[in-house]
């Protein structure tokens, strides 16, 4: 047995065409083993050590067959990662492996479109590690053979998908619905009870069998919408090498070798689907999730924690368990964007990839005699014989440490019982067949998907077809529709095109051949039929690479080879994300990709992405009659009620009979949608208890739930000039329009709560630095709400406050008068704070509940949808990413409301000025004290000004009292002595020039000359 660390290698793959659409930024570095990303909101950088680093961003050459090497006239040439190399370093390990007897796995893991599938599996003849693998070892079998060695060699091929924590059998078209079993194994470990695991003989029949794979998995995941990019893929290889020993025994060396492509990383935002009752519903992320915690708690025990390894909490972790802490020899690849705008997404893959290469594994050769290993299954049994009739002692505990609670009832253990048996006399009469009879027996019954890969690769080069588009570019283009009559029908039933999904006819649309051309035409005006973004309602023509869409999940484009190559025009790459772009542009959205920020670019993937989501829920919720209607929504954070954060996509939820509305994050409503998909399919198989109590339904939402009406920013700059705030602003909904008045005030005080004097007024708020601020916030009334609303309250944070201070609640009335009051006390203000004040604000939250439903008209959830459809068109969305509500404008109104009276207190100071020089030049004054300037200058109004100025012609300004009466400060004693020098004439030297006259002899004084 050896013991080592699992290998990890990070790669980072090219821009692709989004990508560079957006001039998106390298944030991706790598020199040796060391890869370098850069946060691009501060430039903070972080460091990761692998034992490989690939840069493959940029550096190559395309040569004449396709292939891309590495360019030595680029500065990048030499450090550029081919696949050759990438091989070189993991695959050629992974073949030694095998040939040595032990298990290996390659895991892939990165966010959807990092480049998974271009390392594992690449494209025509970029080949992958998979690949060139499957080749090497076929080449190393020939050359054995070759060269004389006895030794028999055979190898079984299979493939599972991993979705919604149920395990499906890729090489069966007819799996069931319910998904295999996962059991365990008391020598295997765990296992998929029933996976179908078919002898080959050639590298192309392993091909063969991935693209039946593949197919099958396309159909199951176009049938029922899944997102293949939260789907894990297990491709299974095991080489078996039968000798007969030294000693003269039949022995059998074997190793498994797992090739995991796992699902996408996606980000997940901070919102989440928090709170939502049916969170627990949706498994589809818990395998991965799952897999972290194994990956956490390995790494611990590797470094010498006695930590429990959770590997029973998710059926991915189940069957890796080998792979990941038992006998396999384990390398990961790590896949990366370079882009700025998935910074997020590839910190948290290269920080998965850190804690990963901490785990250590130990592999051991599989080698046993033939017969010994027939004699342990025969044994095995015999022992679970006894156990079933009732000796629980016959057997020893199945698992380890980790495994010490499987949560099995007693009949539950019965059956595994069983099914292990099963197994076991599977493996011993499998052991007694030869590879020749196996591998007969395998293509008898091989039912291969739509034919072999060269005949119809051949086919698509001259007749008309349509090809599948899906969201994992590895799916697209597996489904493959020939036209190669002149009808060609599209349903779900009896037709030459069968398509799967709600809102899909029986006999959908039928395809016509007319003189040469080609036409669509919809069965039906029930069903949605879309070319090009626009619903179509009677026979149109077709034209090369026309997007089609059927129901609303079935995407399809329209290739005529002949009309291709006779046109002079260059057609663009169809792909499932520029089909989304145009049914966006039909939508009203803006999906033009230059000179977007890397927010913009966040929001635009949003919204590609949920469209379809959105479409395919309205779509169930139709035939299910569920009476929901589901929108998208661009949303600013002001909307949200946030002081800052990204503009996000959400989903308003309303329901067509009591007018009632909800609103969905991102993440409540793709968690909801699985569930409804889940409860479509249990429609579509005909199950009796299909539809579930309101608390289960993932199409319902809670009638008392707080509806969050609207907000208002109220910003501070005024009160940092100690300026009162009092203003009846706009309050806006999520959609960015105006849903009602909120009466508020912000005014300075003390700390009794007692307004500031006239006199404290600030030129500059840094003034404020040092010293205590109080100031009163009045939210006293809001009018002309929504009628449907009532428990009405306001509530909002002030500065650091980590909880809301709300109103009361007030029902019955749209115009709810709260006469809300809080004082908040800063003593020592900081820098900080005086930026708070200059530059945020407050954010005031309007919420509410909806008024309970009133009884409920019937409503047809189509009829009810369609009405919609013909009054606003076919959108399908509440609002656009076009601007219809600037979140600045009430900023601007209320720095123009602070600036005018700023400007009214310099107009006043101005006038007060002027007025006390015109009085001083009536009453013959030369000067006047400080303090009185400064009086008149300060006073806050025109009463407090006045007072003042009367004071001017009592100003004495003789050469006796001048001094005297300029220092306010000056004692009585200094009064005397002042006038005793005045009665006592001096003679006094000639005084030199002032600028020459020293600072010493200046005389002070806190008297204005007026000249």
């Amino acid at each position: 047995m050896s013991e080592e660390n699992v290998k990890v290698a990070v790669r980072v793959r090219p821009f692709n065409r989004r990508e560079r659409e957006r001039n998106a930024t390298c944030i991706v570095a790598m020199n040796g083993p060391t890869t370098v990303i850069t946060d691009p909101s501060n430039n903070e950088e972080k460091k990761f050590s692998f034992d490989y680093s690939y840069w493959s961003h940029d550096g190559s050459k395309e040569e004449a067959n396709g292939y891309f090497g590495p360019d030595p006239s680029h500065p990048n040439g030499k450090k550029f990662a081919d696949q050759k190399r990438v091989f070189e370093d993991l695959g050629l390990g992974v073949l030694k492996n095998a040939w040595e007897g032990y298990n290996s796995t390659l895991f892939a893991y990165g966010q959807t479109g990092s480049g998974k599938s271009w390392s594992i599996v690449g494209y025509g003849i970029n080949k992958g590690v998979v690949p060139l693998f499957c080749e090497k070892m076929f080449q190393g079998i020939d050359e054995k053979k070759a060269g004389g060695e006895k030794t028999e060699y055979e190898v079984n091929f299979s493939m599972l998908e991993i979705y919604n924590e149920q395990v499906r059998d890729l090489l069966d078209s007819k799996s069931k619905k319910s998904g295999l079993r996962v059991r365990q194994h008391p020598k295997m470990g765990f296992y998929a009870d029933g996976l179908r695991v078919v002898p080959v003989s050639s590298y192309a029949e392993i091909e063969q069998r991935m693209e039946d794979g593949t197919t099958n998995r396309t159909v199951a995941a176009t049938n029922m919408n899944a997102t293949s990019s939260r789907a894990h893929t297990i491709v299974g290889i095991t080489l078996l090498q039968k000798f007969v020993n030294a000693a003269g025994e039949e022995t059998t060396k074997s190793a498994v070798i797992n090739l995991v492509d796992l699902a996408g990383s996606e980000r997940a935002e901070s919102t989440g689907a928090t709170g939502d009752r049916l969170k627990e519903g949706a498994a589809i992320n818990q395998s991965l999730s799952c897999l972290g915690n194994c990956i956490a708690a390995l790494a611990e025990k590797s470094s010498g924690k006695k930590t429990r390894v959770p590997y029973r909490d998710s059926v991915l972790t189940k069957l890796l368990k080998n792979a990941l802490g038992g006998n396999s020899k384990t390398i990961m690849i790590a896949a990366v964007s370079p882009a700025d705008i998935n910074y997020d997404e590839s910190l948290s893959t290269l920080r998965y990839a850190d804690r990963a290469k901490q785990i250590k594994t130990t592999a051991s050769v599989n080698e046993d005699p033939t017969e010994k290993l027939i004699r342990e299954l025969q044994e095995e049994n015999e022992r679970l014989k006894a156990a079933l009739a009732g000796n629980p002692n016959a057997i020893a505990k199945v698992g380890d440490d980790d495994d010490d609670d499987d949560g099995m009832t007693e009949e539950e253990r019965k059956k595994e019982y069983q099914s292990i048996m099963e197994e076991n006399a599977r493996q011993m009469e499998e052991m007694k067949k030869t590879f020749e009879e196996k591998l007969a027996l395998a293509r008898e019954q091989s039912g291969t998907g739509q034919g072999n890969i060269a005949e119809i690769m051949e086919k698509k080069k001259t007749i008309p077809h349509l090809s599948n588009l899906n969201p994992d570019p590895q799916l697209t283009g597996h489904i493959v529709s020939f036209i190669d009559s002149p009808r060609k029908t599209i349903g779900k039933k009896d037709c030459d095109l069968v398509v799967m999904g709600p809102r899909i006819g029986d006999l959908h649309a039928v395809i016509t051949e007319e003189g040469g051309s080609f036409h669509i035409e919809p069965a039906s005006i029930d069903f949605k039929t879309v070319r090009n973004g626009n619903i179509i309602s009677s026979k149109m023509a077709l034209k090369h690479n026309d997007r089609l869409r059927f129901g609303s999940t079935m995407y399809f484009v329209y290739i005529n080879p002949k009309e291709r190559d006779a046109s002079k025009e260059q057609f663009p790459e169809v792909t499932y994300e520029s089909a989304q772009e145009e049914a966006a542009s039909k939508w009203g959205f803006d999906m033009d990709s230059s000179n977007k920020t890397r927010d913009e670019a966040l929001l635009k993937e949003d919204m590609i992405e949920l469209m379809p989501s959105v479409e395919e829920c309205n779509s169930i919720s139709e035939e299910l009659d569920k009476k929901m209607k589901f929108e998208l929504m661009i949303v600013s954070p002001e909307a949200r009620g946030q002081l800052k954060g990204r503009t996000e996509v959400m989903i308003k939820v309303v329901n067509l009979e009591t007018k009632h509305e909800w609103i969905w994050s991102r993440e409540k409503f793709l968690n909801r949608k699985f569930l409804m998909q889940e409860m479509y399919e249990n429609f579509q198989d005909g199950e009796e208890n299909w539809d579930v109590p309101q608390e289960r339904d993932p199409f319902e939402d809670d009638y008392e739930a707080e509806f969050h009406i609207g907000s208002v920013k109220v910003w501070l700059q005024s009160l940092g000039y100690l300026i009162d705030i009092e203003e009846q602003l706009e309050i806006t909904d999520f959609k960015g329009q105006e849903v009602g008045l909120l009466n508020v005030v912000v005014s300075p005080c003390d700390k009794k709560g007692k307004p500031l004097k006239e006199d404290t007024y600030v030129e500059n708020p840094l003034e404020l630095k040092g010293k205590d601020v109080s100031f009163v916030v009045q939210v006293n009334s809001a009018r002309g709400l929504p009628n449907k609303f009532t428990d009405v309250y306001a509530k909002y944070t002030v500065y650091l406050d980590e909880e809301y201070t709300s109103t009361s609640k007030v029902t019955g009335t749209t115009n709810p008068d709260w006469k809300h009051k809080k004082q908040l006390n800063f003593t020592a203000v900081d820098e900080a704070f005086i930026n708070y004040l200059n530059t945020s604000a407050i954010m005031v939250q309007i919420w509410g509940k909806q008024k309970p439903p009133k009884t409920k008209k019937s409503v047809n959830t189509a009829q009810a949808m369609m009405a919609q459809s013909l009054r606003k068109g076919q959108v399908a969305a509440a609002n656009t990413n076009a601007k219809r509500f600037d979140p600045e404008k009430v900023k601007y109104m209320m720095e123009v409301a602070m600036l005018k009276k700023r400007q009214e207190m310099m107009e006043l100071k101005m006038k007060s000025m002027k007025r006390m020089l015109e009085l001083a030049e009536e009453h013959k004054k030369k000067k006047l004290s400080t303090k009185l300037i400064k009086d008149i200058y300060h006073a806050q109004t025109s009463d407090a000004a006045e007072k003042c100025l009367k004071l001017v012609p009592q100003e004495k300004d003789d050469d006796d009292s001048s001094d005297s009466d300029s220092d306010s400060d000056s004692s009585d004693d200094e009064k005397k002595t002042k006038s005793q020098k005045k009665k006592a004439p001096v003679k006094q030297p000639p005084q030199s020039p002032r600028k020459d006259r020293p600072d010493s002899v200046a005389k002070k004084s806190s008297t204005c000359v007026l000249l």
